[in-house]
């Protein structure tokens, strides 16, 4: 592993302002990953893990401070830039799958491919379905593919543009244990394969205690557990 940095957050704060007033899940946030690491997030539900996560994914904007990818200042950035910078340097794994339902699992591989303009999509693609164990099922719908099916098809497809950064958010929360253990062991064993750095988040201590570094987020502070 290098120490060189792959994701930092500076005093970062996120606040909501509703019917009862303002609602703030955190203030003064810091965070620093280094290329390599695997790194889990844990908190109970409604602590504002996945809140974080779509913050460091830049899919929405603190209320304060920064957030840098690399040497990239992603708060800096207007939102067609930070979906640039999504789509050449992220990779994104969802609890609840968020395949497309229209277009088959290979399609669903392509995607993040074509979008980004990469000649060969569909090779890249079909390897990337082989290496889940998936190449058999690349003309499938997601509705002809089980839960645990999905899930292998939306880590093929994180993968697939060969991101620096994979972010995770509760990746076997909707999958039995069973399942979920298969699902977990693919995900850890592809992240060692692309030498990615993983940053996860969960309620679930067994899966987080596969990574290197587990923090928690309780009451606004992000602290190691």
């Amino acid at each position: 592993m290098t120490d060189r940095m792959v994701l930092r957050a500076d005093d970062l704060g996120m606040c909501f302002h509703g019917p009862e007033g303002e609602i703030r899940l955190f203030r003064n946030l810091a965070l620093n990953i280094t290329a390599g690491e695997t790194v889990a997030i844990l908190g109970a539900s409604g602590s504002g893990k996945s809140t974080l996560l779509g913050l460091l994914a830049g899919l929405d904007t603190p209320s304060e401070g920064r957030i840098l990818i690399g040497d990239t200042d992603i708060t800096a950035l207007d939102e067609d830039q930070r979906a640039i910078l999504r789509g050449r340097e992220l990779g994104f794994v969802f609890q609840a799958f968020h395949l497309l339902s229209g277009l088959t699992a290979l399609e669903n591989v392509m995607l993040p491919l074509e979008l980004a303009g990469t000649s060969g999509a569909s090779e890249t693609a079909t390897r990337a379905l082989a290496d889940v164990g998936l190449a058999e099922r690349r003309g499938h719908y997601p509705r002809q593919l089980s839960g645990g099916e999905q899930q292998r098809v939306a880590i093929a497809r994180a993968f697939v543009t060969g991101p620096r950064l994979l972010l995770a958010d509760e990746p076997t929360g909707n999958l039995d244990q069973t399942t979920g253990g298969r699902v977990s062991d693919l995900l850890f064993s592809r992240n060692r394969e692309a030498g990615t750095t993983l940053v996860l988040v969960t309620h679930d201590p067994l899966l987080a205690r596969r990574c290197d570094r587990v923090l928690q987020l309780s009451d606004g502070r992000l602290e190691a557990a």
